[in-house]
């Protein structure tokens, strides 16, 4: 009884309560702004006559924008502006998607995404997990994990209520509803959730030593053999990732492969990304997290030569879904503590801003390419195999970046 009572008071505490509220907002978040954006394509080229690529087109500027604005906002961050970076942010992205409901040219969608990846670079992952780095410098790892567990239902919950909103109200409501869902759970949360500055306020001194501090940080990192390593595993790998999402379908509907197997396919990446999340939840923190990276990066570029060698098997595309989530969802908190626990904790913001922004810029440039790619010969073979190359290229670089880690603290062990 008295150990049920200790267990229910932990999970009560404050910092326990902001975190399940963070992870909440980052559901949320990730559910309104991004997942949706592919259920409102369509409606919108019957509506307004727009073409896909064009409408497309808007999104990788979004992603671009997002990946430019990372390391501002995580300086931001650094400098004890976590809250006004979230709150902001959520005020941006609600009045961006009420904009986009109302929008009736191209340019204005041009607008609305501009402001979108801006919001993105201050609600979705890489701040939130500043600002509990920040806020929570000895407890941040179970944290962060515990965000991207809940936050990795957003796709299963948000995809199914935006078609809903969308059949029943028409797009532009939906959007409407969207903006209203994330003012109303967001905003409250990142008010509260986050701290604010330290107790008092800060002197013109205090300030300096701050934003110095962010800026020594983040050079110190551009002189670190690690951060560079980092650096290429990452942007490879969202660079692969991005293709490959974003032209899975027509993939395989290249393939013949029929409608409902497809649903099958894109359905199981979403729990497997989940399941993987539990998994380290439950396990990752006895492990070495190298050798989980290690695990993680060699597990996409298996799951591409799986869907290579699939053909329409149901089987084998069942298998790819399975490693291609799994590997999916264990990334998403790789790149959230890899940093602090290979190289440092100081001025995270900052740095982990350096390592988004090429990152974001690939998101954004990789499917356009892979569609590139597809032209030349009409068919994914030479997509497919450009993104395997690129993925190894990932799993390679990260091997490397933890070697060089590792020579590194034997340096400064010796020196």
């Amino acid at each position: 009884m008295n150990t049920l009572s200790n267990r229910r008071g932990r999970y009560a505490e404050p910092e326990n309560v902001a975190t399940w509220a963070l992870a909440i907002a980052q559901l949320v978040s990730w559910g309104s702004v991004y997942y949706g954006f592919s259920l409102f394509v369509v409606p919108m080229e019957h509506t307004m006559g727009w073409s896909r690529t064009w409408t497309n087109g808007a999104l990788s500027v979004g992603l671009l924008v997002s990946g430019l604005a990372a390391y501002p906002i995580g300086a931001w961050i650094d400098r004890g502006h976590g809250r006004f970076v979230m709150v902001a942010g959520s005020i941006l992205a609600t009045a961006m998607l009420l904009l986009w409901s109302q929008a009736e040219s191209l340019a204005c969608l041009f607008v609305v995404w501009i402001g979108l990846g801006v919001a993105m670079a201050a609600i979705l992952y890489d701040p939130v997990f500043a600002v509990v780095t920040r806020d929570y410098p000895t407890t941040f790892r179970t944290k962060i994990t515990l965000i991207t567990l809940v936050a990795g239902f957003a796709s299963t919950l948000f995809i199914p209520l935006t078609q809903g909103l969308v059949s029943w109200l028409s797009w532009r409501h939906a959007l409407i509803a969207l903006a209203a869902i994330n003012l109303v759970v967001c905003l409250p949360i990142h008010l509260t959730a986050v701290k604010g500055n330290p107790g008092q306020a800060r002197t013109p001194v205090e300030k300096a030593r701050l934003k110095s501090e962010a800026q020594a940080s983040a050079a110190r990192a551009l002189h670190t053999p690690t951060f560079w390593g980092l650096s290429v595993c990452f942007t490879a790998y969202y660079a692969a990732f991005a293709a490959l999402t974003f032209h899975l379908v027509p993939l395989l509907v290249e393939r013949h492969v029929g409608s409902g197997l497809i649903l099958a396919t894109m359905a199981v990446i979403g729990p497997a990304q989940v399941a993987a999340r539990a998994l380290w939840f439950a396990v990752g923190r006895n492990v070495r997290p190298a050798l989980i990276g290690i695990i993680v990066t060699i597990s996409f570029p298996v799951s591409v030569v799986v869907l290579l060698c699939a053909g329409a098997s149901p089987g084998l595309l069942m298998l790819f879904a399975l490693i291609y989530g799994g590997a999916n969802g264990m990334m998403t908190i790789l790149r959230g503590t890899i940093v602090q626990d290979v190289m440092w904790t100081e001025g995270y913001g900052a740095v982990s801003g350096l390592l988004s922004t090429p990152s974001n810029i690939a998101k954004g440039v990789a499917p356009i390419s892979a569609a590139a790619l597809w032209t030349i010969h009409q068919n994914y073979l030479l997509a497919g195999t450009v993104i395997l190359v690129v993925s190894c290229i990932s799993a390679f670089a990260f091997v490397i970046a933890m070697w060089l880690s590792r020579d590194g603290r034997a340096t400064r062990r010796n020196a």
